[in-house]
Protein backbone atom coordinates (compact mmCIF):
# COMPACT_ATOMS: atom_id res chain seq x y z
CA UNK A 1 0.00 0.00 0.00
CA UNK A 2 1.25 3.45 -0.80
CA UNK A 3 0.98 6.62 1.19
CA UNK A 4 -2.37 6.94 2.99
CA UNK A 5 -4.01 3.95 1.35
CA UNK A 6 -3.43 4.79 -2.31
CA UNK A 7 -2.66 1.76 -4.49
CA UNK A 8 0.81 1.86 -5.98
CA UNK A 9 1.49 -1.52 -7.54
CA UNK A 10 -0.21 -3.31 -10.41
CA UNK A 11 -1.65 -5.93 -8.03
CA UNK A 12 -3.12 -3.23 -5.80
CA UNK A 13 -4.61 -1.43 -8.80
CA UNK A 14 -6.11 -4.68 -10.06
CA UNK A 15 -7.97 -5.02 -6.75
CA UNK A 16 -9.41 -1.52 -7.07
CA UNK A 17 -12.01 -2.35 -9.75
CA UNK A 18 -13.61 -5.31 -7.91
CA UNK A 19 -13.62 -3.32 -4.65
CA UNK A 20 -15.32 -0.32 -6.22
CA UNK A 21 -17.78 -2.60 -8.01
CA UNK A 22 -18.67 -4.39 -4.76
CA UNK A 23 -19.12 -1.10 -2.89
CA UNK A 24 -21.28 0.29 -5.69
CA UNK A 25 -23.50 -2.82 -5.62
CA UNK A 26 -23.73 -2.62 -1.84
CA UNK A 27 -24.75 1.02 -2.08
CA UNK A 28 -27.41 0.40 -4.74
CA UNK A 29 -28.93 -2.57 -2.94
CA UNK A 30 -28.85 -0.79 0.43
CA UNK A 31 -30.89 2.00 -1.15
CA UNK A 32 -33.24 -0.62 -2.63
CA UNK A 33 -33.85 -2.11 0.81
CA UNK A 34 -34.40 1.36 2.28
CA UNK A 35 -37.07 1.97 -0.35
CA UNK A 36 -38.73 -1.44 -0.01
CA UNK A 37 -39.01 -1.33 3.78
CA UNK A 38 -39.27 2.44 4.06
CA UNK A 39 -42.54 2.32 2.15
CA UNK A 40 -44.21 0.47 5.03
CA UNK A 41 -42.55 2.65 7.68
CA UNK A 42 -43.79 5.77 5.86
CA UNK A 43 -47.31 4.35 5.51
CA UNK A 44 -47.39 3.67 9.26
CA UNK A 45 -46.22 7.23 9.94
CA UNK A 46 -48.96 8.65 7.71
CA UNK A 47 -51.54 6.73 9.73
CA UNK A 48 -50.14 8.03 13.03
CA UNK A 49 -48.74 4.65 14.04
CA UNK A 50 -45.17 3.93 15.07
CA UNK A 51 -43.25 1.90 12.52
CA UNK A 52 -42.76 -1.77 13.29
CA UNK A 53 -39.31 -2.21 14.89
CA UNK A 54 -38.39 -4.95 12.40
CA UNK A 55 -38.94 -2.61 9.46
CA UNK A 56 -37.18 0.28 11.22
CA UNK A 57 -34.23 -2.04 11.91
CA UNK A 58 -34.03 -3.00 8.22
CA UNK A 59 -34.11 0.66 7.15
CA UNK A 60 -31.46 1.53 9.75
CA UNK A 61 -29.13 -1.24 8.59
CA UNK A 62 -29.60 -0.20 4.97
CA UNK A 63 -28.76 3.39 5.93
CA UNK A 64 -25.62 2.30 7.79
CA UNK A 65 -24.64 0.18 4.80
CA UNK A 66 -25.08 3.05 2.35
CA UNK A 67 -23.13 5.41 4.62
CA UNK A 68 -20.33 2.86 4.93
CA UNK A 69 -20.12 2.58 1.15
CA UNK A 70 -19.84 6.36 0.80
CA UNK A 71 -17.16 6.67 3.51
CA UNK A 72 -15.13 3.78 2.11
CA UNK A 73 -14.96 5.50 -1.26
CA UNK A 74 -13.31 8.63 0.13
CA UNK A 75 -9.77 8.90 -1.23
CA UNK A 76 -6.99 8.26 1.30
CA UNK A 77 -9.17 5.97 3.45
CA UNK A 78 -7.54 2.62 4.13
CA UNK A 79 -10.46 0.52 2.99
CA UNK A 80 -9.04 -2.71 4.36
CA UNK A 81 -9.44 -1.38 7.90
CA UNK A 82 -13.21 -1.64 7.35
CA UNK A 83 -13.18 -5.44 7.42
CA UNK A 84 -14.40 -5.69 11.03
CA UNK A 85 -17.20 -3.22 10.36
CA UNK A 86 -18.05 -5.10 7.16
CA UNK A 87 -18.26 -8.32 9.20
CA UNK A 88 -20.57 -6.62 11.70
CA UNK A 89 -22.78 -5.38 8.87
CA UNK A 90 -22.81 -8.91 7.48
CA UNK A 91 -24.17 -10.13 10.82
CA UNK A 92 -26.80 -7.37 10.77
CA UNK A 93 -27.86 -8.44 7.27
CA UNK A 94 -28.07 -12.06 8.43
CA UNK A 95 -30.54 -10.88 11.07
CA UNK A 96 -32.58 -8.91 8.52
CA UNK A 97 -32.69 -11.86 6.13
CA UNK A 98 -33.53 -14.29 8.92
CA UNK A 99 -36.40 -12.23 10.33
CA UNK A 100 -38.02 -11.36 7.02
CA UNK A 101 -37.18 -14.68 5.39
CA UNK A 102 -39.05 -16.49 8.14
CA UNK A 103 -42.00 -14.14 7.70
CA UNK A 104 -42.26 -14.05 3.90
CA UNK A 105 -40.41 -16.83 2.04
CA UNK A 106 -43.21 -19.37 2.48
CA UNK A 107 -46.00 -16.77 2.42
CA UNK A 108 -48.42 -17.03 -0.51
CA UNK A 109 -48.89 -13.56 -2.01
CA UNK A 110 -52.31 -14.42 -3.51
CA UNK A 111 -52.25 -11.25 -5.59
CA UNK A 112 -51.30 -8.99 -2.66
CA UNK A 113 -48.73 -6.54 -4.03
CA UNK A 114 -47.45 -5.68 -0.54
CA UNK A 115 -46.64 -9.29 0.29
CA UNK A 116 -45.06 -9.83 -3.12
CA UNK A 117 -42.92 -6.71 -2.56
CA UNK A 118 -41.75 -8.10 0.78
CA UNK A 119 -41.02 -11.53 -0.75
CA UNK A 120 -38.82 -9.75 -3.28
CA UNK A 121 -37.22 -7.68 -0.51
CA UNK A 122 -36.12 -10.88 1.25
CA UNK A 123 -34.03 -11.87 -1.76
CA UNK A 124 -32.48 -8.41 -1.90
CA UNK A 125 -31.61 -8.90 1.80
CA UNK A 126 -29.92 -12.18 0.93
CA UNK A 127 -27.90 -10.52 -1.83
CA UNK A 128 -26.86 -7.75 0.58
CA UNK A 129 -25.82 -10.37 3.12
CA UNK A 130 -23.61 -12.11 0.54
CA UNK A 131 -22.05 -8.83 -0.62
CA UNK A 132 -21.13 -7.83 2.93
CA UNK A 133 -19.68 -11.27 3.60
CA UNK A 134 -17.49 -11.00 0.50
CA UNK A 135 -16.16 -7.54 1.43
CA UNK A 136 -15.55 -8.63 5.04
CA UNK A 137 -13.52 -11.65 3.93
CA UNK A 138 -11.66 -9.69 1.24
CA UNK A 139 -10.89 -6.86 3.67
CA UNK A 140 -9.66 -9.33 6.28
CA UNK A 141 -7.35 -10.99 3.78
CA UNK A 142 -5.93 -7.66 2.63
CA UNK A 143 -5.56 -6.50 6.25
CA UNK A 144 -3.62 -9.63 7.18
CA UNK A 145 -1.46 -9.24 4.08
CA UNK A 146 -0.52 -5.60 4.71
CA UNK A 147 -0.32 -5.41 8.50
CA UNK A 148 3.34 -6.48 8.48
CA UNK A 149 4.49 -4.26 5.62
CA UNK A 150 7.06 -1.56 6.04
CA UNK A 151 5.90 1.93 6.84
CA UNK A 152 7.09 5.26 5.46
CA UNK A 153 7.07 6.84 8.92
CA UNK A 154 10.52 7.52 10.40
CA UNK A 155 11.54 5.56 13.46
CA UNK A 156 9.25 2.60 12.86
CA UNK A 157 10.34 -0.55 11.10
CA UNK A 158 7.09 -2.43 10.72
CA UNK A 159 3.42 -1.90 11.47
Amino acid sequence: MGIQGQPTSRSELSGLIPRITLRFLQFVFALAVAGLYGTDVNNARKHGVAGDPKWVYAVTISGLSALTCIVSMIPFVNYYLFFAWDALLFIFWVAVFGVFGKMYIHENAEGDAGIQRMKNAVWVDLFNMVLWFVTAVYGGIVFLKYRKTRTTLPGRATV
